[in-house]
């Protein structure tokens, strides 16, 4: 369960730290998004 955490942290990092424009809605679709990958084991 920590590993899904961690995972979701760097997820999140990987996301922030690529340089695009974040829009103030993007932190819920996100999460979406990175439930779903965790969800399927895919990174979105």
């Amino acid at each position: 369960m920590r590993y899904l955490s961690l995972l979701a942290i760097a997820l999140l990092t990987a996301c922030g730290a690529d340089g695009k424009p974040t829009p103030p809605q993007s932190g819920i679709s996100m999460s979406g998004d990175m439930r779903a990958g965790v969800t399927s084991g895919k990174m979105p």
